[in-house]
């Protein structure tokens, strides 16, 4: 991490707190560098979670639920409102328990780190979470991929991770929320040993040059990819899911809590 450009990312974040009176409780690192297969030259994602001042949520004009600044350089920083984070969740998207596994934490309050944290894994939904994931990596594969015959190497893994993160919660059945960070998820994913050798080469030599590249997909990375989907579909393609009274209600006690706590 550089730390000129972390020095530019509290500053920005600061310029938020005071230009939009917010909180900002949790601020991370998403991205390459959160899961942890960086190049010299990947853009710093940082990423956050605010709060307005109380009287904001009492009004019948609500304001944006998203921050968003312009991007300068390598430099990209958004953010979501709280509400905005807790209604995702409910719906299975996992991006906001990324958040709140990141290995990258440019500010957290203890308090609303670990009990938002806790929240999702208790309400997660493996259905959805895993639907979540599927719908991702088809999505990567469909964009990056192509024919499967030039593919900038370097976008394997906005593919590969979402199968990864698939295999994951085959193999853990009763967990569902997967690790955010890529090499954990690989070692508890236990993919073929043939699969994690080319994987782990590539991260090697990602990690020291700005570009791995053009070519075709490797073929055991390709047919693990298209493996993984297709069981995911099997096992979490399976129909409207509702979401659950109970987890309303637990959701709705976090936001209150945490408004009180932040908002004013």
């Amino acid at each position: 991490m550089d730390a000129s450009t972390v020095a530019l990312i509290d500053a920005r974040l600061a310029a938020i707190r005071r230009d939009h009176a917010v909180t900002v409780p949790l601020a991370i690192e998403s991205g390459s560098r959160a899961w942890g297969f960086p190049s010299p030259d990947s853009d710093y994602d940082c990423r956050f979670v605010f709060i307005r001042p109380i009287d904001r949520y009492l009004t019948p004009w609500p304001d944006r639920d998203v921050i968003e600044t312009p991007i300068e350089g390598d430099l990209d920083v958004n953010g979501w409102d709280l509400g905005k984070a807790l209604t995702l969740m409910l719906k299975g998207n996992a991006v906001i328990s990324e958040w709140l596994t990141s290995p990258i934490v440019y500010g957290a309050d203890p308090w609303f780190r670990d009990t938002f944290l806790a929240l999702a894994r208790r309400l997660a939904r493996r259905e959805l979470i895993g639907r979540h994931y599927l719908h991702l990596g088809e999505r990567q594969r469909r964009t990056y991929f192509g024919d499967g015959k030039e593919v900038a190497l370097k976008k394997i893994f906005y593919a590969l991770r979402p199968a990864i993160a698939l295999r994951w919660l085959q193999r853990h059945p009763g967990a569902a929320v997967p690790p955010m960070h890529f090499p954990t998820l690989i070692a508890e994913g236990e993919p073929p040993a043939e699969l994690a050798a080319l994987v782990g080469d590539l991260l090697a030599r990602k990690a020291i040059t700005r570009e791995l590249g053009v070519g075709p997909v490797p073929e055991p990375i390709a047919a693990f990819i298209d493996r993984e989907f297709e069981a995911a579909r099997e096992v979490f393609e399976t129909g409207p899911i509702p979401i659950d009274e109970r987890a309303k209600h637990e959701a709705e006690a976090f936001f209150r809590a945490a408004v009180e706590r932040f908002g004013r």
